[in-house]
C-alpha cells in the first residue's frame, strides 16, 4: 500500500481489495451513504469523511494525520485480503463468491456503536435501521461541521444509559428501546466490558453478549465480527442460511473457514444477496 497527500485528500494506491460499495453495502455498517456519483460520506469514530474511487486508487478526505490515526486502521488496510481470499477458496462456491466480492473488507468500528446498531437491526430492514440510527445520532450525539454541513457523532453508552424509554420515543424503534437502554447501562457500568471481550474467545464473548435482552446468536455474532473484530464469528441470517442450503450439504460447519469464518460469511452474504436482487430485477 502507498498513500499520498493530494491537498485535502489522501490517495490510497496499491490495495487490491478496497471497493467502497462492497464495503459499505454489505450490511456491516449503517452511517455511510453514496451520492449519484458514487462518493460516500459518513461518520465513524467521531470523524466525518468522504471517499471516492478514481482509477485504481481510493481518495479519502483529510490529512495524512487523519489517515494514519483514523482511517488506516478503520479500513483494516494493513491486512492482506488477497491472501485471505486464497485461503477461503476451498470449493467452487467460495471461489465464485470471493471473486464476486473482491474488495470487501471488515471495518474496525467502534464496539459500542456496533452492538447498539445490531440490537436496532433485529427484525428490521437496512433503510429503516439507517433511519433509526440517524435519529438516534441527531437527538443524542454531538454535532460538528464537515464541509459546511452539520453531522453528529454516535451517542456514547453513558449518554444513553441516562435515558428512559420515553426519551427514545422519537426513534420509533418500538420494543428495541428497552434493549438499547439495558445494553448502554451494561457497557457504561463495565458490567459488559467490550474491550475485554475483544480479547476473549468467541465462545466467552458470545455467552457474555447474550446475557443482554434482545441479543441472540445472530446479534451476538454480528457484534463480535463487526465490533470486537473476532474474525471467526459467523452470523447466521436468512441470506447465509439460503447460501448454505443451496451450496452445502446438511451438517455444514463454518469452522471450515477458520480462522476467517467471518470474512467468508461476508463474501457469502454479499454474493447471495446481490445475485438474488439481480435475478429478481430481471424477472
Amino acid at each position: 500500500m502507498e498513500y499520498y497527500d493530494r491537498g485535502g485528500e489522501i490517495e490510497v494506491a496499491g490495495v487490491s481489495d478496497f471497493n467502497l460499495s462492497r464495503i459499505f453495502e454489505c450490511g456491516q455498517c449503517f452511517r455511510w451513504n453514496a451520492d449519484e456519483y458514487g462518493v460516500y460520506t459518513g461518520v465513524a469514530l467521531n470523524h466525518a469523511a468522504y471517499l471516492r474511487h478514481a482509477g485504481k486508487s481510493v481518495f479519502i478526505s483529510g490529512s495524512i494525520e487523519d489517515f494514519e490515526n483514523i482511517w488506516r486502521d478503520y479500513f483494516d488496510l494493513d491486512r492482506d485480503y488477497g491472501i485471505i481470499r486464497q485461503r477461503l477458496c476451498i470449493d467452487d462456491f467460495m471461489r465464485m463468491a470471493t471473486a464476486f466480492g473482491k474488495g470487501l473488507r471488515i471495518l474496525r468500528q467502534n464496539r459500542w456503536e456496533v452492538l447498539c446498531s445490531f440490537i436496532i437491526s433485529q427484525c428490521n430492514n437496512i433503510p429503516r435501521i439507517k433511519r433509526i440510527i440517524e435519529v438516534l445520532c441527531l437527538e443524542f450525539g454531538e454535532s460538528f461541521l464537515f464541509n459546511g454541513k452539520k453531522h453528529y457523532t454516535f451517542p456514547t453508552a453513558h449518554t444513553l444509559a441516562m435515558l428512559d424509554e420515553i426519551a427514545l420515543a422519537p426513534l420509533r424503534c418500538g420494543y428495541r428501546a428497552s434493549y438499547i437502554i439495558e445494553a448502554a447501562t451494561a457497557v457504561d457500568s463495565m458490567v459488559l466490558d467490550l474491550d475485554r471481550l475483544s480479547r476473549a474467545s468467541p465462545e466467552i464473548a458470545c455467552k457474555e453478549l447474550k446475557k443482554l435482552s434482545g441479543v441472540g446468536d445472530k446479534v451476538a455474532n454480528c457484534a463480535m465480527l463487526f465490533g470486537l473484530n473476532i474474525l471467526n464469528a459467523f452470523p447466521l441470517d436468512v441470506w447465509i442460511k439460503r447460501a448454505i442450503n443451496q451450496y452445502y450439504c446438511s451438517g455444514f460447519d463454518p469452522a471450515l473457514f477458520s480462522p476467517y469464518a467471518g470474512i467468508a460469511q461476508q463474501y457469502m452474504f454479499y454474493y447471495i444477496r446481490t445475485t438474488a436482487k439481480t435475478n429478481a430485477s430481471v424477472d
